[in-house]
């Protein structure tokens, strides 16, 4: 079943919830919410989020991409969701070309198409903003050479 975007940070509507956690996670909590700089309710909003996901499906992870956002990625590699997904897209929709283009397994493969099946829309979201991400710092970049002559 997919799932809309998620984007806890635009507006997104929130449901007040009472739970209980050890002394040692709250601490755990709010240190590493100063070293972020971030709430501690977005933090733990991001947290649980992300590992409900990843509970979900265990061969993602998630990392910072090139903007800086956190976003699902395979385990044992470095590409995320969306560029998996591209790849398997090009390729025809082969699982098997797209793996070995990748230099992964077909599980691996099979694992992000899972994942897509589930959040389609927030991995269609992440893929935008990662390309105007590099878009404006191509641009910088051209303007920075303009510069230098």
């Amino acid at each position: 079943m997919a799932s809309k975007a998620r984007d806890t940070t635009a507006g997104a509507a929130s449901v007040q919830r009472s739970f209980r956690f050890a002394a040692d996670t709250l601490r755990l909590l709010d240190e590493r919410a100063g070293e972020l700089s971030e709430s501690r309710n977005g933090l733990a909003q991001r947290l649980l989020e992300e590992g409900l996901h990843t509970d979900r499906h265990p061969l993602i992870y998630f990392r910072a991409g090139g903007s800086g956002r956190r976003a699902p990625a395979l385990v044992g590699t470095r590409l995320y969701v969306w560029q998996v997904l591209g790849t398997l897209r090009a390729s025809g929709g082969s699982v098997a070309e797209a793996a070995s283009y990748l230099g992964c397994s077909e599980v691996q493969v099979q694992a992000a198409v899972d994942y897509y099946a589930d959040f389609a829309a927030e991995v269609d979201a992440q893929q935008e903003r990662e390309r105007e991400f590099e878009r404006r710092e191509r641009e910088r970049f051209e303007r920075a050479q303009q510069v230098l002559g």
